[in-house]
């Protein structure tokens, strides 16, 4: 391995051990004051919260364990197959982790929208990015509704999962579930569903009335890596027709199979590996990016931190994605 820090990352460390406190050794900047001062481009941020969840709880651990993850990956100055550095032209803070009450579902949703505000919604105007760490899928609802004010306009979505989350609300009425959140977005109106897609999806749905493109587990097995990328970025773009469309990304870990992702709380079988997501991730190149998170991480389930690992890795892929859409679409 390398000794030696031949890039221009203050940031870069050799080591695999030790100092775990930001993602992949990004500086922290943890108050207001510093957020707002920030020059940086990206500012991760993590959400554990897991009220929402259905099934095993737990991912309240999943910011904690993803970074932790992040320090086998750290060493690389080039991410392979990357030819550069992306921490030498794109700028990433970690703001740690947002407080988060117990039992305060409504407040918690609240709090995050509000949250992301303050942090992309600075003057004079600039081109910040998010990356969040959940936490249950839930926090997709606030994060994606913050992006809409921000821009003041609906967005298209790509929506890794093995379900569409998009179940009407049961037990009385209950609106704070993590397989909701893309109901509600349907009726509030916040995406643009003729360009929003869902990938890796193998759980049943409303066939009959459902808005979004499905990309369902059996096609994306049936296909290749590149033409599932090139499928997603025609929907999202309408063929080319809108090539700047503004597009939040969400990655439920359980898109991935129970195989190479046992750490979450709604496993199911049939899904996707790490190296097929990697695969289509990278195929998004070109893509209007403009905030992402990865979910459902449940360190407590997992097995020798491979389910972090592979958040941990998406993560990585997700920073390109984001450089790319700087260097293509703020220049």
């Amino acid at each position: 391995s390398k000794s030696l820090n031949m890039s221009k990352d203050p940031y870069y460390t050799p080591t695999l051990f030790g100092n775990a406190f930001g993602y992949l050794a990004r500086p922290l900047v943890l108050s207001e004051e510093q957020v707002e001062e920030s020059t940086a481009d990206v500012f991760v941020l993590g959400l554990p919260y897991d009220l929402g969840t259905t099934g095993r709880s737990g991912t309240r651990s999943g910011p904690t364990s993803i970074r932790l993850a992040s320090t086998n990956l750290r060493w690389e100055q080039c991410r392979w197959p990357h030819k550069s550095n992306v921490f030498e032209s794109l700028s990433v803070v970690d703001c740690g982790d947002m407080e988060i009450g117990p039992g305060e579902s409504k407040e918690t949703v609240e709090n995050i929208e509000k949250k992301i505000l303050s942090i992309i919604s600075v003057k004079p105007p600039t081109h910040r990015r998010t990356l969040c760490f959940g936490g249950d899928h839930l926090v997709a609802l606030p994060l994606i509704q913050a992006y809409v004010k921000h821009y003041n306009q609906p967005v298209a979505m790509i929506h890794f999962d093995a379900h569409t989350d998009t179940y009407k609300p049961a037990l009385g009425g209950m609106m704070y579930d993590h397989g909701t959140m893309f109901f509600r977005e349907r009726m509030e109106g916040t995406l643009l569903f003729k360009q929003s897609v869902q990938i890796g999806i193998r759980t049943e749905y409303d066939y009959d009335d459902h808005p979004y493109h499905v990309i369902d587990s059996d096609q994306v097995h049936a296909s290749t890596p590149s033409c599932i990328s090139g499928q997603i970025k025609s929907f999202v773009t309408q063929r080319g027709a809108i090539p700047d469309q503004p597009v939040y990304l969400t990655f439920d870990i359980d898109c991935l199979d129970p195989s190479v992702a046992p750490g979450t709380g709604t496993p199911v079988c049939g899904g996707l590996t790490t190296q097929t997501a990697l695969q289509i991730i990278r195929g998004l190149k070109g893509l209007n990016i403009i905030g992402a998170d990865i979910v459902e991480v449940n360190d407590y389930l997992d097995h020798a931190s491979i389910t972090s690992l592979a958040a941990a890795t998406l993560g990585y892929e997700f920073l390109y994605l984001f450089d790319e859409a700087k260097k293509r679409f703020q220049q």
